[in-house]
């Protein structure tokens, strides 16, 4: 199948599995003599995992690690064990960061009632008072101040990917 078919069938953009091939995810194709990319049924496969992986959220590193399990069956799965044991930790982390995002823009919404003019609304003037206290530089520690992942399915992407995080064919879902 050429990559437009590929891209159907999986549901994945053309673009990102370009990158996946670059990345060394996804084995380079085959030509035609017409010098078009031709997948088989492995790809295919293939393809859905790393999807899969990426609809859990795990990293492009992650994900490697994983396909070289998967490539070599008679390893040893205690390793893949802890991977996914970190990553379990990490999702952890994410959501209690979300839900103290959670808590923080419930008392934001609290802070402002129907039918005021917007010189006097509290979610405007506790944002703007946020803005002026916070730091927004990144921390030496390199700790986010915004969770990552957390609503990239609702933002408007632009050809499949996150605006949020701009053109980012990894971030294809």
């Amino acid at each position: 199948m050429k990559i437009g078919q590929l891209a159907a069938a999986t549901g994945t953009q053309v673009e990102t599995i370009r990158y996946y091939e670059r990345q060394g995810l996804l084995s380079v194709a085959g030509r035609t003599d017409g010098n078009y990319r031709v997948y088989d049924e492995s790809h295919k496969q293939r393809l859905a995992f790393i999807r899969h992986c990426r609809c859990l959220d795990m990293t492009l590193d992650e994900i490697r690690t994983l396909l070289g399990y998967k490539d070599s069956p008679r390893g040893n799965c205690g390793e893949v064990d802890e991977l996914l044991d970190e990553h379990i930790g990490h999702v952890t982390t994410r959501i209690q960061e979300l839900k103290a995002l959670a808590k923080e823009l419930r008392a934001l919404r609290a802070s402002c009632s129907v039918g005021r003019a917007t010189a006097e609304c509290g979610i405007l003037e506790g944002l703007e008072r946020a803005a002026r206290e916070h730091d927004h530089a990144a921390p030496a520690g390199g700790q986010r101040h915004h969770v990552g992942g957390s609503h990239h399915e609702r933002l408007a992407t632009r050809k499949g990917h996150d605006a949020a995080k701009g053109p980012d064919p990894v971030r294809d879902r």
